[in-house]
């Protein structure tokens, strides 16, 4: 109990932009559980119709490293700030992230330049949960060395890029430049029909 009177401007702002980000998605058309209606845990294949609908997905492991940025970024930029307003606009940077991404005009860039051909957006358990892998990440930088938060990213990025053929960096490039050689590289992996 002593916790959450400790941090209770921090949980109900936290609880507030979860709210927020659940409600706009859902009013914009977000599946609640996904297509099925059905709660699920974790969905491996990046191929599958069910990928960003359950809890977590590969793409959990970027949301992670979302989060060990955005710690970055703001101990750089903003270090006399305390950890816990940075958790905030963190938290915040994120949700938006999650309501842009799951707009018609990342979709649909999605579709025509990534290997997510018939991305069709995530549910809302899936964005809240990305929300929430990215405070894992950036709860995980603050409490850890800074080298072991740089080793976990590049672990998480080429063991990502190796197992799915996918990740933030590769992401980020293909969204902002698409390039063919990565693209095919990228389908190469993909199951036959």
């Amino acid at each position: 109990m002593a916790f959450f009177k400790r941090h209770a401007r921090l949980l109900v702002s936290l609880f507030f932009i979860f709210l927020t980000t659940a409600g706009i998605e859902w009013w914009m058309g977000r599946s609640l559980l996904g297509p099925d209606g059905k709660f699920g845990l974790w969905e491996g294949s990046i191929w599958s119709s069910e990928n960003s609908q359950r809890f977590a997905d590969p793409y959990s492991f970027s949301h992670f490293v979302h989060g060990i940025l955005f710690y970055a970024f703001l101990w750089l930029g903003a270090r006399k700030i305390p950890v816990r307003p940075r958790l905030l606009i963190a938290v915040l940077l994120e949700a938006a992230w999650e309501l842009l991404e799951n707009s018609p005009l990342i979709i649909n860039r999605y579709r025509a330049v990534t290997v997510s051909l018939g991305y069709e957006g995530d549910s809302v358990l899936n964005s809240l949960s990305d929300i929430l892998m990215m405070m894992l990440g950036f709860l995980f930088a603050w409490r850890m060395r800074p080298w072991l938060a740089v080793a976990t990213v590049v672990v998480m990025e080429v063991g990502c890029a190796m197992v799915i053929r996918d990740n933030l960096t590769l992401n980020i490039i293909i969204l902002v430049h698409p390039f063919d050689a990565i693209r095919e590289w990228q389908l190469a992996a993909q199951p036959p029909p």
